[in-house]
């Protein structure tokens, strides 16, 4: 009986010569030699930077009292400082505005200068921030500074020559909130 035949009448022997060459095959693939390496970056570390800001003022930046229409302007000046250790992009707005009835703030003509970073507002040298009333008075952007940086502004009020008599005695108060991001 030829080898083929004896493997078509027993069955089994043909499936345990086919499992006996894939055992072989595996140790013959498993067994190959190889080289390895490994490489070490050990102790990296990582820290987020800071983005804060500081001022002179502790309190209000301009108090003005005594205001009547047309009449002189009240100016209050803080130095803004970037303290942090990023960059940031600055914004200014009114926060927390209490008014009386009428609205005062209608009224009142502000003026907001960046006396820019030689932080001198005598100088003739700058930039107004916002000009109009302070109830209109949208958010300002006031750029990006570096770490550091610093930024004097000059915050000008005055009551418009056309309020009326119903503004006698009346008061309002705003809160100026300075952002970084």
């Amino acid at each position: 009986m030829s080898r083929r035949k004896a493997l078509r009448a027993n069955p089994r022997r043909l499936l345990a010569a086919l499992a006996t060459i894939l055992v072989a095959v595996g140790v013959t693939v498993a067994s190959g030699a190889s080289f390895t390496a490994t490489a070490a970056n050990p102790s990296n570390s990582f820290s987020s930077g800071t983005l804060t800001l500081g001022d002179s003022v502790s309190g209000a930046i301009l108090t003005a009292s005594n205001l009547k229409p047309a009449g002189p302007t009240q100016s209050g000046e803080v130095l803004m400082s970037n303290t942090g250790s990023l960059a940031g992009a600055i914004t200014l707005k009114t926060v927390n505005l209490v008014d009386s009835t009428p609205a005062m703030a209608a009224n009142l003509d502000l003026t907001i200068e960046d006396c820019g970073t030689d932080l001198d507002c005598a100088v003739g040298t700058s930039t107004t921030t916002y000009s109009g009333k302070l109830s209109a008075m949208p958010t300002q952007a006031l750029g990006t500074w570096a770490a550091a940086a610093q930024h004097r502004y000059k915050f000008t009020v005055g009551l418009d020559g056309a309020a009326g008599n119903t503004l006698q005695g009346k008061t309002t108060s705003v809160g100026f909130q300075w952002d970084a991001a």
